[in-house]
């Protein structure tokens, strides 16, 4: 069992490094905007990285995107802004209903933009009434004459307000359908979401009788719900992937204070306490990242089948980004709760990640449900 990345994965990796370190100067700021940081954005159309998130023949570098590929280029660019990552991350969540469900047209308008981060992707799933339990959408899709009409709102929609298109899940007589939206069409507007503790491009959509063509649609009638779950199977691992980053930045953090500060006598990373927390917080990462390099690398040969796994690392990440955090904050003492400083920052930014793409809670029950059904 080989456990190290081929060269191919880590040319990749230091594609992402060498845009994490471009970006670093603006972290501090772009972390704390609700909006999109026009030098993170310039930065990330430099580098092509979007390209992993569609096939091969619209502009991307695989026949299809690369779960474990976007892994690991999450993985470094959360460990240094959490407005790249997001940014990165949504050119893949919002446009892959299209890559999988599009008509031949939609794929040859919108993907090859996404691919140079010309457009910015959405994914409009979510109701000021509806979170995880997405079969109660009020969000309507009608038939009418010479096409569909689609009336309704999102709420906390990430990209909201700066996405190009809206890839949207609403509910008609048939079932649960997916339709691509121009931001630019009749009827839809946007309003701001409340400030969250991480701040993040965040927007309330509302579409007010949107006319749309027939063709508009994405995949069949009904089976919106399919591109949901294609959607998860290949991106959910990346979640964990982004954990992971942020758990490692932050165990950095901790490393060099507690090397260099002197309590006792002695550097704290030399005292009982703080070395424990140092060895349990680095022991906690690796076997994170293990879990999700795993995942990720089932992902790649059948992310439908692998997404109980994937499941299995983003709760297992994100809930040790969180523990690793806290117990680096600790060790910081008063230096870790200065506002703006790069641990306070991954402390507020690690909490939403157990709840966004799947909230613990939610993946333990789909976890547990497939462990009863798979033991004989």
């Amino acid at each position: 069992m080989n456990f190290e990345l081929d060269p191919h994965y880590r040319a990749i990796q230091a594609e992402a490094r060498d845009l994490a370190r471009a970006v670093e100067p603006l972290a501090q700021q772009a972390d704390e905007m609700s909006e999109v940081h026009p030098g993170v954005l310039a930065a990330l159309k430099q580098s092509g990285l979007s390209s992993l998130m569609v096939p091969q023949e619209y502009g991307g570098r695989s026949a299809r995107p690369d779960p474990l590929a976007i892994c690991l280029v999450r993985e470094v660019l959360m460990g240094t802004s959490s407005h790249l990552d997001s940014l990165f991350a949504l050119q893949g969540i919002g446009s892959y209903a299209i890559s999988v469900g599009g008509s031949e047209a939609q794929r040859a308008e919108w993907l090859p933009k996404v691919a140079k981060a010309e457009s910015l992707a959405a994914l409009a799933l979510t109701e000021e009434d509806v979170g995880s339990d997405l079969k109660r959408v009020a969000t309507e899709l009608t038939s009418v004459d010479g096409g569909l009409r689609l009336h309704g709102s999102k709420s906390f929609i990430s990209n909201g307000g700066a996405a190009d298109f809206y890839v949207t899940f609403a509910k008609e007589e048939v079932g649960y359908s997916m339709v691509l939206v121009p931001a630019n069409a009749r009827g839809v507007t946007t309003s701001p979401t409340p400030v969250i503790i991480a701040p993040h491009v965040l927007a309330e959509i509302n579409f007010r009788n949107v006319d749309l063509p027939a063709s508009a649609r994405l995949g069949q009638p009904g089976k919106g719900l399919d591109l949901v779950l294609a959607t998860l199977a290949v991106f959910r691992v990346s979640v964990a992937g982004a954990a992971c980053g942020l758990a490692r930045a932050a165990l950095e953090e901790a490393v060099r204070h507690t090397r260099t500060r002197v309590q006792f006598g002695r550097p704290l990373a030399k005292l009982g306490p703080v070395a424990q927390m140092l060895a349990d917080s680095w022991t906690e990462l690796e076997m994170a990242q293990l879990l999700t390099y795993r995942a990720a690398s089932y992902a790649v040969q059948d992310p439908a089948a692998a997404l109980p796994h994937s499941s299995m690392a983003k709760l297992a990440a994100t809930e040790s980004a969180s523990r690793i955090v806290d117990r680096c904050v600790q060790m910081m003492g008063r230096f870790g709760l200065i506002r703006n400083s790069k641990i306070e920052r991954l402390y507020r930014q690690a909490r939403p990640m157990r709840i966004y793409e799947g909230a613990s809670e939610v993946l333990r029950l789909g976890i547990a449900k497939q462990l009863t059904e798979e033991v004989r």
